[in-house]
């Protein structure tokens, strides 16, 4: 439950001048800082990653074996949450180089890039948390909130969320096809096609790269390629597993609101900076679990200002804390363990038509 205070229209205009204010600040100290701990999360990246496939070419021998799965996986997450969702905001384009240009890059994940920068970049973080608006709530498939209306396959929700979270890489990738609306009759089979073959195609290299490049390699040189196939796949699947819940603790807590459509009616500035808040839900952790979440567990700050480099949240979080208390607003955080209950009781609640 939220206890926020209604604000005048005077207040309202004043709140949103705070957080303009702020993010010009910190526009204006971007500088080397930021360029060298982005160079640095890449290097990161790479050496995880490399250093993961090379123990995973041991075999099976436990010590190697898993710590090659682990090595993979912790450079898959940090390339997802830390490197690739980040730059594709936009957040170092301010440098210059075309290997942090927001809209070139092209991530280690089943989506094509172009397809996340639509959904999530301006579908989602234009209409955060409007029902109807937003597919992010609930991807088509959950009843996270009562103003949702019942559908008989919510029943079985908690199996639906189950799949979704193991496979997760592809859930978002086709939530872009829009296959809903091809099955309304609202889109054609020849709009619909030319996604299909850009999927297709993104999803043959992903495929190709973890389970038949490195195997086959392994193979070539007397190695066991079943062992890297099987590291490469639960590598995918801790990075999979570890993006589900941190996204749906961003934004599916008991805590966060959901909005009608006609919010967006004469919607200014400073009530979208007010739905952000609203809607959105931060993680209590240290600077390593941070840096782990993409800095989502800073999730207001990334709602307020997305195109700020998200390693400047930490800083900008006691900022925006103090200026939600100063307005009477809940400021929506907590630890992750006690984030992520709320989430799952959602799921297991509102799978019933009568949970209101």
């Amino acid at each position: 439950m939220r206890d926020d205070r209604e604000l005048s229209p005077t207040e309202l205009a004043a709140f949103g001048a705070e957080l303009d204010a702020l993010r010009q600040r910190t526009l204006a100290h971007l500088g080397a800082a930021d360029a060298r701990y982005i160079r640095r999360v890449r290097a990161a990246v790479r050496a995880c990653c490399a250093g993961g496939r090379v123990l995973l070419l041991f075999g099976w021998f436990p010590p190697t074996w898993l710590l090659g799965v682990l090595l993979l996986g912790l450079g898959k997450i940090l390339e997802n949450m830390e490197l690739g969702h980040n730059v594709m905001h936009g957040q170092y384009d301010w440098m210059n180089d075309p290997e942090f240009a927001g809209r070139q890059y092209e991530w280690d994940i089943a989506g094509p890039a172009d397809f996340w920068r639509h959904t999530h970049n301006h579908i989602h973080h234009t209409y955060t948390n409007v029902l109807g608006m937003d597919d992010d709530v609930g991807y088509g498939v959950v009843r996270l909130f009562p103003e949702q209306r019942w559908k008989p396959f919510y029943r079985w929700q908690p199996l639906w969320v189950s799949l979704q979270a193991a496979l997760f890489q592809y859930a978002v990738a086709i939530q872009h096809l829009r296959l809903d609306k091809l099955y309304k009759g609202k889109l054609s089979a020849a709009e619909v096609r030319p996604l299909l073959r850009r999927f297709a195609a993104k999803l043959l290299r992903q495929t190709t790269k973890d389970y038949l490049f490195f195997p086959l390699l392994a193979v070539a040189f007397g190695l066991n390629g079943l062992a890297v196939l099987v590291g490469n796949a639960l590598a995918n699947l801790l990075r999979n597993l570890w993006t589900f819940t941190v996204i749906f603790c961003g934004h599916f807590t008991e805590r966060a609101a959901v909005f009608p459509p006609s919010v967006l009616d004469g919607e200014s500035r400073a009530h979208w900076y007010l739905r952000q808040l609203k809607g959105s839900s931060n993680l209590q952790g240290g600077r390593l679990f941070h840096i782990l979440t993409g800095n989502l567990s800073h999730q207001i700050e990334h709602h307020l200002f997305p195109d700020l480099p998200a390693r400047r949240y930490a800083a900008l979080a006691v900022e925006v804390r103090g200026i939600a208390r100063r307005y009477g607003q809940t400021y929506n955080s907590g630890a992750f363990a006690a984030q992520f209950a709320t989430v799952l009781r959602r799921i297991w609640r509102y799978r019933r038509a009568e949970a209101v």
